[in-house]
């Protein structure tokens, strides 16, 4: 995978916008739990009342609770409320009053001003409750009874009546109570927002629409906090499908631009089916991973990490159940991927298996209809799918069973906090809200930790994928271009010699062609004939460099190959293979696929040379008729006619025919030999052919035989001097012929 980082390079930009997306979207999904657990907390079980310290406060209310603070906090207290009358106008506009009166009033002050305000009150409410039990009279076994979560309601005149009692108590007792409030930290606000609201409703304020108009302002601010995580969620999708599809893209380009590149010898390495899955199937995986590692590799571990921190900070109590939830899906997920990822390397070369049958079934189904072979082949095709079958199968298994281990977890998770948050809250240690919220963030870090599963079912799969595409992009060419090139020699215009050359191909025990020493000259045929397997076809692949010489050299216009360009070798030369190869389109199109500038004279001249015209004549759209895939709607006939007609609009210095003429009548052979030897005039002509009709004319014959030459010369001197000529001629003329 790291191999094919680089390919991330044009799009850093865009990943970066989809990490700082992410980033928004991971912190949009943290907070909803908390304010979800505010409105619970604060709008419901604290009627919108977010505070100890009370907006407004009477005068009875502000003098009890002074009270029971301390110096400090009774100079905070004084510092930051002021004494003001229900007659101004501003204050009739928030309060509505029962009774015409002065109250104290809260100073806008700052934050943390506000948080030691209500730590001052939450302390004091505390004292006076403990002072209470320890009194132990009717209004102590109130309070004594009280929980801070209880709708209790708090008789604020019988508290005003024992005010000059509880002035007198002693300072010890008063100190002593106010510091076992303040070290119960847990209780300090909810009894002391239980207080406010009892000062609240002294005062008449309108609690019902402080209520809701709290949780219409939560509300609406999750609202937009879920909206912009919904556009963060939408815009990392198209950034990630965009990245994914360019790096696929340029991954294919540079596949397809490499095979392009290899010579024969590479070909060799890799099967054709395998190099099609690669193109296709295997960076379809790379391009699957980053579409989906893009959203959730990076997410995952935001979610998991912030959940893991959010939830602490709601019940640091309850962080174990967290843990144990980790350590259980992490070894869920080794187990897992132990057991799987073994196969996943498997199922690619499965694939190709299943793609290399698929392949030779459709191009040589007329053969298996021929031979009547087809049981054989569904058989064997039934195989390669049902191994990959298996395996995919074998696969899909182990990680379904992850889906059901997942939720077994999270419904343990849910159960777990439900239960122990259950008895923090009946001990007045956790609100409702956050026991939900803890709730929330242990599923979203079972969530993360589902995400990360699925990423290690992508990545084992699209790492072997990128490991496939990479051993075709690292490969080296045999073939390469000279680092100097030189000019061809201009005075030895399509001269070409083969000076004791010797070939073997890889892996073979044994020289394909020994001591080859040869001159094709401007202007004749060169003809080269033998036994099949002797050579013949290796010859003109040498001649092109689609395979360097293992000793000797071969030269083209006085100039060895391996010192020239490969495009500028090839566009000297005019090739017809053994096979016609077509390609989709028209004739037109496939005549000019070596000339895309030709003429429309230069294709009709060179389909009249080939024999081609008389077939292309009879098709109601003539030069553009349509070709289909390989030339499947064309004969074999017909095919070669027009591989021979491309290489002829080419108009090269030199033409190489590789058994191109197997396929023709001896009608159609001969008529095309004679014009073919009035078209090519100054060209050299290399012919490698099976039938000695084709090559009687002529200038130059050459015999092969496993590799080496055994005879030199033109048809008549090469049937006296040459047996193994002889005896190829002897086959395939007649007795007055061999004459």
């Amino acid at each position: 995978m790291i191999k094919l980082a680089k390919y991330l390079k044009p799009f850093i930009f865009g990943l970066v916008m989809a990490i700082v997306l992410l980033f928004g979207q991971a912190l949009s999904d943290l907070s909803l739990p908390n304010y979800m657990s505010d409105i619970v907390n604060v709008g419901i079980q604290q009627n919108g009342i977010e505070q100890p310290a009370p907006d407004a406060i009477s005068q009875d209310g502000m003098k009890l609770m002074t009270t029971f603070m301390t110096v400090s906090e009774k100079q905070l207290v004084e510092e930051n409320y002021e004494l003001v009358s229900s007659t101004d106008k501003n204050v009739k506009e928030k309060i509505n009053l029962k009774a015409d009166t002065q109250f104290f009033v809260k100073k806008d002050v700052d934050k943390s001003v506000n948080d030691s305000l209500s730590h001052a009150f939450g302390a004091a409410t505390g004292t006076l409750i403990n002072v209470l039990k320890d009194m132990g009279g009717q209004t102590g076994e109130a309070a004594d009874g009280a929980k801070p979560n209880d709708a209790i309601g708090i008789e604020l005149v019988q508290l005003y009546q024992l005010q000059p009692v509880l002035e007198t108590l002693p300072e010890s007792t008063v100190a002593a109570a106010h510091k076992k409030a303040v070290n119960d930290e847990t209780t300090l606000e909810q009894v002391g927002i239980m207080f406010a609201k009892a000062f609240y409703n002294e005062l008449g304020v309108d609690i019902s629409s402080m209520q809701t108009s709290y949780i219409i302002r939560i509300g609406l601010l999750m609202l937009a906090i879920a909206l912009l995580g919904g556009v963060a969620t939408v815009l990392v999708s198209l950034l990630s499908s965009r990245i994914a599809a360019g790096v696929a893209r340029n991954l294919r380009k540079d596949v397809f631009e490499k095979i392009e590149s290899f010579s024969n010898n590479e070909f060799d390495k890799f099967s054709t089916a395998s190099l099609i899955t690669r193109c296709t199937n295997d960076i379809t995986q790379i391009q699957q991973l980053l579409m989906m590692g893009i959203r959730m590799f990076c997410y995952a571990p935001i979610l998991g990490i912030g959940g893991i921190i959010m939830a602490v900070n709601k019940s640091a109590s309850m962080s174990w159940i967290i843990a144990t939830a980790c350590i259980a899906l992490i070894g869920l997920i080794i187990v897992i991927m132990t057991i799987a990822m073994p196969k996943f390397k498997i199922i690619q070369k499965l694939v190709d298996k299943l793609n290399l049958v698929s392949r030779e079934n459709l191009s040589g189904m007329m053969v298996i209809r021929a031979f009547g072979t087809q049981e054989h082949e569904k058989k064997r095709f039934g195989e390669a799918n049902e191994d990959l079958t298996k395996t995919n199968l074998f696969v899909n298994r182990v990680m379904m069973f992850m889906m059901p281990s997942m939720t077994i977890i999270m419904n343990g998770v849910t159960l777990i906090i439900v239960w122990v948050g259950a008895h923090q809250i009946a001990n007045s240690t956790m609100q409702v809200g956050d026991m939900m919220a803890f709730m929330q963030y242990a599923m979203q870090i079972i969530m993360a930790f589902l995400m990360l599963s699925m990423m290690f079912i992508l990545v084992p799969r699209a790492a072997v994928s990128a490991g496939r595409i990479a051993e075709v992009l690292e490969t080296e060419n045999s073939i390469i271009d000279p680092e100097n090139p030189k000019s061809f020699n201009s005075d030895k215009k399509g001269l070409v010699e083969f000076n004791h050359v010797y070939f073997r191909y890889n892996g073979a025990d044994e020289d394909a062609l020994k001591d080859i020493t040869f001159t094709a000259k401007p202007g004749q045929t060169t003809a080269i004939i033998g036994s099949t397997g002797s050579g013949k076809s290796t010859i003109a692949s040498l001649a092109l460099r689609f395979y360097d010489v293992r000793k000797g050299q071969i030269l083209v216009d006085g100039v060895d190959v391996r010192d020239v360009k490969i495009k500028d070798l090839r566009s000297k030369i005019g090739f017809v293979p053994q096979k016609g190869i077509l390609f989709s389109g028209t004739i037109a199109t496939n005549l000019k696929y070596g000339k895309k500038d030709a003429s429309n004279a230069d294709v009709e001249t060179a389909a009249k040379v080939a024999q081609a015209m008389e077939f292309i004549t009879e098709k109601s759209e003539g030069l553009d008729s349509s070709i289909s895939q390989g030339g499947a709607n064309v004969s074999g006939g017909q095919k070669q006619r027009l591989a021979i007609a491309r290489a002829l609009v080419k108009k090269p210095e030199i033409f190489i025919f590789d058994d191109s003429f197997s396929a023709l009548d001896f009608k159609t052979d001969a008529a095309l030999r004679k014009a073919l030897k009035e078209h090519t005039g100054d060209s050299t002509v290399i012919v490698v052919a099976q039938r000695v009709s084709t090559i009687m004319n002529a200038e130059q014959i050459i015999v092969l035989d496993q590799g080496e030459i055994v005879g030199r010369g033109t048809h008549k001197e090469l049937l006296k001097n040459c047996t193994q000529y002889y005896e190829i001629a002897s086959s395939q003329l007649s007795e007055e012929e061999l004459a």
